[in-house]
C-alpha cells in the first residue's frame, strides 16, 4: 500500500499552528518569528556538541538521531508543517543521489527530519568556516565542495555511499527566493553516474517565503510540499550522458514544484 500524501510522522507535525496562523494578525505572526529564530539558534547551539562528539563514531552514522531530532525541533518551533508525496519511490532503493531544486535552509533540515534512511549532502567549502558547525558537517560525512579539487570531491562522495548514505544535492547550485526552478547543473548526475546508484527528482515547494536570503527571522506556521519523484537508473550510463540526464531530472523536478502549497 502506497504511503499517504502527507506528512508521516503525526506526533511531529503542528498542524495547530499552521492552520490558525493565517489567522494571526501581523504583529503577533512577526513575535512568533522573531521568538522561533531565536530559540531555533538555542537549538542549533544546543544539539551542536552531541552532534560533534557522536561524528567521530560509526563513520558519522551515530551523529544522524541527534541530527534528526535537531531539524525537528526547529520545525516544531516554527509551525512547518510538512507534506510528502512519493515515499513509496525509495521504498528498497538503497543509496541514491536525490536532485532537488532549492529555495531556502528549511529544505535542508525538513528533508533531515523527513526522508527515511540517511541523508547527507553536498556543501561548499565555505560551510567548514562556521564554528562547531562546519565540524558537525564535515565529520558526519556531508561531501564538502572544493571546485578545485573536484576529483577528489567525487572520491568523497563515492566513498559516502559506499558507507550506506544517500545525498541530497540542490541542483540549481544556490539558493533562489522567487519561487522558481533554476537551471540545474550536471554534477549530481555524474556523482550518481560514477557511483552507478539511481537518481531521485525531488521538488520541494512552500519555502521560498519561509525565510528569503537575507531576511532575519523567519515567517512561521506556513506549509511546505515535497514530491518524491520515481527514479532514474544510472546502469550503463557513462559521463558523455551527465547533460542528458541532468536535463531529464530538471523536467521531472519543474513539473513536480508547484507555487502554491
Amino acid at each position: 500500500m502506497n504511503p499517504p500524501p502527507t506528512d508521516q510522522l503525526p506526533n511531529d507535525d503542528a498542524p495547530t499552528a499552521t492552520s490558525t496562523a493565517a489567522a494571526w494578525p501581523g504583529p503577533l505572526r512577526a513575535l512568533w518569528g522573531a521568538v522561533a529564530t531565536v530559540l531555533s539558534v538555542l537549538s542549533t547551539v544546543i544539539f551542536s556538541f552531541p552532534s560533534a562528539i557522536a561524528a567521530f563514531f560509526d563513520n558519522g552514522h551515530a551523529a544522524t538521531p541527534i541530527l534528526r531530532q535537531w531539524a525537528g525541533s526547529i520545525m516544531r518551533l516554527c509551525g512547518v508543517r510538512v507534506e510528502i508525496e512519493g515515499l513509496e519511490h525509495l521504498e528498497g532503493l538503497g543509496p541514491c543521489v536525490m536532485i532537488a531544486n532549492h529555495q531556502s535552509l528549511f529544505d535542508i533540515l525538513a528533508v533531515i527530519w523527513k526522508i527515511p534512511g540517511e541523508v547527507r549532502f553536498v556543501a561548499k567549502k565555505e560551510i567548514l568556516k562556521l564554528p562547531v558547525l562546519g565540524f558537525i558537517l564535515h565529520k558526519s560525512e556531508n561531501v564538502v565542495i572544493d571546485r578545485e579539487a573536484g576529483g577528489r570531491a567525487i572520491r568523497r562522495a563515492i566513498q559516502v555511499v559506499r558507507h550506506g548514505y544517500s545525498i541530497c544535492v540542490f541542483a540549481e547550485g544556490h539558493r533562489y527566493s522567487d519561487n522558481r526552478v533554476h537551471e540545474f547543473n550536471d554534477g549530481a548526475a555524474w556523482l550518481a553516474i560514477l557511483a552507478k546508484i539511481p537518481c531521485v527528482p525531488m521538488a520541494i515547494s512552500g519555502t521560498s517565503s519561509m525565510m528569503p536570503r537575507g531576511a532575519r527571522f523567519v515567517v512561521p506556521g506556513r506549509r511546505m510540499r515535497i514530491r518524491i519523484g520515481a527514479p532514474i537508473a544510472t546502469v550503463g550510463l557513462k559521463s558523455v550522458d551527465r547533460a542528458a540526464l541532468t536535463r531529464q531530472l530538471e523536467e521531472r523536478v519543474r513539473a513536480a514544484f508547484t507555487t502554491e502549497v
